[in-house]
């Protein structure tokens, strides 16, 4: 097993690796679930598919027409020659919500499956038009481009499933979400004349009531009663969080009967009733540029960050490491002349290092293995969060890497009316081939200064600062490859950004 992790470990560094591929099983007798295609929205016709293609000149890719939501711009670049396609893809789209009928019985209720590949999905005819919500996205993928093309086919309409369930309670802002669809909450069912006489109550008839004991003297909430209070804006964090599972389930359903390789990461804005929703699960990373202000808007999720959630669980399940790997972390790898010793480790429950005796299990290889980029969780994947990975295994191994990443996204919130914007008030959004050679500050910086030197009423404005931004990580290709600014090395990965200017995001109808 040693060698067999020897060869992984310089397999990622020699760069055959990086996109995880060697690692996934493949089904080469399977049918592909989708070609490979650039996002729809760019209008690309097949040549100009296979011309984006080129690994030399590496064209940048931006919008012929400015058809996005809120104007909102768009550029993309394939690698350097890491893989033989753009691995990332893209999404935007303004969804209608209809109001789904609440009893089953009634006679609109009429389920229908807009498409065939959607085992899961139930969407409705004959329905009341409620409003949409705007719909941002990118996809990195790895391993092949099936996963992030299948995401990007599909996660919105998991995100309008999971909100239409919750779409009435959210169009009433003054509603607390009851505990149980269909029933008014109790809590706003007490007057002030109810609460009076139950202080009449003796104690013992007040927990006989709140623990639903016979001989309850009423069927009002009684005094000890408490129920914790839900926002609606969780509901809908619960809606996407549930839609980017049931994505996770969806791809591994239908990988049986069709070819959909690797996995993804996936960064998906949606913008609902005045507030945008930023869901990250990976390493592309979203901000908001606010007069100057640079705010995050999401995390990246890495073996580094992640490490005490990966170390518990191989705690808890060691079965998963193969008898193979160990859930401890050390400086650098253990060798055979230090057993015995005192050497620096930690485990889930530490923040902090501290000394242990080095034992024989000790010298297996670490769940978690090198530092920045060069992380990878058994050797073999370099991000802990998104979709797909069913089949991805540990090198020449039947140890699944599966278990150890989460489809779980993290989701902050944006509130548009509470801030006034400007022109040049933006969020951008980017995979990782950006953010690996350019900062936040330095991104920041680019995209203020070009928009300032632009018209204010020039819609083609955030798809030039786009194009500009993948411009700057991309660099220009020298003796000794991409260079950018400062002759540092530029980035070789597939890059896309969407630039999408808040100002927009005021002037949308309100909700009715």
């Amino acid at each position: 097993m040693i060698t067999r992790v020897r060869s992984a470990v310089s397999s990622i560094i020699g760069g055959i690796m990086a996109s995880g591929s060697s690692a996934h099983e493949n089904h080469p007798d399977l049918p592909l679930r989708f070609p490979y295609s650039r996002p729809d929205f760019l209008a690309l016709s097949p040549d100009e598919v296979e011309c984006s293609a080129d690994h030399i000149s590496r064209p940048i890719l931006i919008l012929k027409e400015m058809k996005l939501p809120w104007a909102a711009g768009y550029a993309e670049v394939i690698n350097a020659g890491k893989s033989a396609l753009n691995e990332d893809q893209a999404c935007c789209e303004v969804v209608e919500l209809k109001k789904r009928p609440a009893d089953p019985s009634s006679p609109s209720y009429t389920p229908t499956r807009r498409r065939s590949s959607l085992p899961s999905i139930q969407l409705f005819e004959n329905l009341e038009y409620e409003g949409n919500f705007h719909y941002w996205a990118l996809f990195d993928g790895h391993g092949g481009s099936g996963a992030a093309v299948f995401a990007a086919k599909f996660l919105h309409l998991h995100i309008e499933e999971q909100l239409q369930e919750v779409l009435e309670i959210l169009q009433n802002p003054s509603l607390q979400p009851p505990t149980c669809l269909g029933e008014e909450n109790p809590i706003h069912q007490l007057h002030p004349s109810a609460g009076c006489s139950q202080r009449g109550l003796s104690r013992a008839a007040s927990l006989r009531g709140a623990a639903g004991a016979p001989g309850s003297p009423n069927t009002m909430a009684p005094r000890f009663f408490m129920e914790k209070k839900i926002k609606q804006e969780s509901l809908v964090v619960g809606a996407i969080e549930n839609a980017f599972k049931e994505m996770d389930a969806h791809i591994s359903r239908e990988r049986m009967v069709y070819s959909i390789s690797g996995g993804c990461t996936a960064l998906v804005v949606v913008y609902l009733l005045g507030k945008l929703y930023v869901a990250n699960a990976g390493d592309s990373r979203a901000l908001i540029i606010r007069g100057g202000e640079i705010i995050p808007m999401s995390s990246s999720f890495t073996p580094e960050s992640e490490r005490q959630r990966l170390q518990f669980l191989a705690h808890l399940q060691p079965s998963l490491l193969g008898n193979e790997f160990t859930h401890l972390e050390f400086p650098r790898r253990v060798t055979k002349k230090e057993l015995g010793k005192r050497m620096l480790y930690r485990d889930f429950t530490m923040n902090g290092w501290a000394y242990k005796t080095v034992q024989e299990e000790d010298l297996k290889f670490p769940l978690i293995y090198g530092e920045g980029k060069k992380a990878h969780v058994l050797a073999t994947i370099g991000i802990t969060r998104g979709l797909g990975d069913h089949d991805l295994k540990v090198h020449e191994s039947d140890i699944a890497i599966k278990p150890f990443l989460s489809c779980s996204p993290e989701v902050k919130i944006y509130n548009l009316s509470q801030f006034e914007h400007g022109a040049d008030d933006v969020m951008i959004l980017a995979t990782d081939g950006l953010w690996d050679v350019l900062s936040n500050q330095e991104v920041a910086e680019a995209v203020s200064g070009f928009l300032g030197n632009c018209d204010p009423d020039d819609q083609h404005r955030y798809t030039m600062a786009a194009q500009d931004l993948v411009m700057k990580a991309r660099g220009v290709l020298r003796d000794r490859g991409w260079r950018i600014a400062g002759d540092r090395l530029g980035s070789g990965d597939d890059i896309s950004v969407f630039i999408i200017p808040l100002m927009h995001g005021i002037k949308q109808p309100p909700p009715s």
